[in-house]
């Protein structure tokens, strides 16, 4: 029988109840991985559609333990350092290491005023950058190497948006994740590890798969004079195409790439 790529590993992964986080998870576990995932499981004021919830945790926990993986799951705020560090901490002391992170929390309060300004922002950007320096100090002692993977967006490489500055902040935050990407992947190299960045198309979760946002989309569409569609003939990505390329860039296959972005997009992207 082959040996799964990931066999012995163990991947850190935030957002993970539901959407592309549930995707990495069991895509990651599918290969040898055990699991710390963690997740907020409650809604912040600012965003519009139903957040994930601890039922949503339960759901992945089952995937993945009937996957034959480990995993230890916790509710936990990525923009408070302590309370990350604390829910990480719980899965580094069962498992022992840490080999793999997918910052992937995120939100999209597209159509919100200031307060979703200042979540986006504090979720989408800093709780990466915490998600990251939570990491640091165990995969630096462990002296192993490693891989991190931050989740950003097509809205991380182009302009996108509208005039919200719910949507601005979104498009500002996934820009600032490739600031820490590339940041990260130079201070670590010396430590053999790798940082890169994924972004993604539309995918079909629930923080995409929405009224509010299908209708922020319909009003994007109508101010914007570019073509917003794919190059490929597909309307959405699913979870487990964006889960692929995390499995890819955190295996040995690609123990050389660092610091790079990575459009899984349909060729959103080149069209514009």
């Amino acid at each position: 029988m082959m040996q799964r790529q990931l066999t012995g590993k163990v991947a850190f992964i935030t957002g993970a109840a539901r959407g592309q986080g549930r995707a990495h998870a069991v895509k990651l576990a599918s290969e040898g991985a055990d699991i710390i995932a963690v997740d907020l499981c409650d809604q912040i004021a600012s965003v519009p559609y139903p957040m994930a919830t601890a039922d949503d945790l339960a759901a992945t926990v089952k995937l993945v333990e009937d996957l034959g993986a480990r995993i230890v799951a916790t509710q936990g705020d990525i923009r408070d350092q302590a309370s990350l560090s604390a829910a990480l901490d719980t899965g580094v002391s069962r498992f022992g290491r840490l080999d793999i992170v997918v910052a992937n929390a995120g939100i999209a309060p597209m159509q919100a005023g200031a307060d979703g300004w200042r979540d986006v922002i504090d979720v989408n950007l800093t709780g990466t950058h915490n998600t990251v320096e939570a990491a640091i100090p165990t995969m630096v002692e462990q002296g192993d190497g490693g891989s991190i993977v931050l989740i950003s967006s097509v809205a991380g490489l182009a302009g996108i948006g509208t005039p919200n500055a719910g949507s601005i902040g979104y498009t500002a935050a996934k820009h600032g994740v490739v600031g820490l990407m590339r940041v990260y992947a130079n201070l670590l190299a010396q430590h053999s590890i790798r940082v890169n960045s994924i972004h993604p198309n539309g995918v079909d979760t629930p923080m995409i798969n929405n009224e509010f946002i299908r209708n922020w989309l319909t009003e994007m569409a109508a101010d914007t004079p570019v073509d917003m569609g794919n190059a490929l003939p597909v309307d959405v990505a699913q979870p487990e195409d964006i889960a692929e390329a995390v499995a890819w860039l955190v295996s040995d296959a690609a123990r050389y790439v660092t610091g790079i972005t990575v459009p899984v997009d349909a060729g959103y992207l080149n069209k514009r």
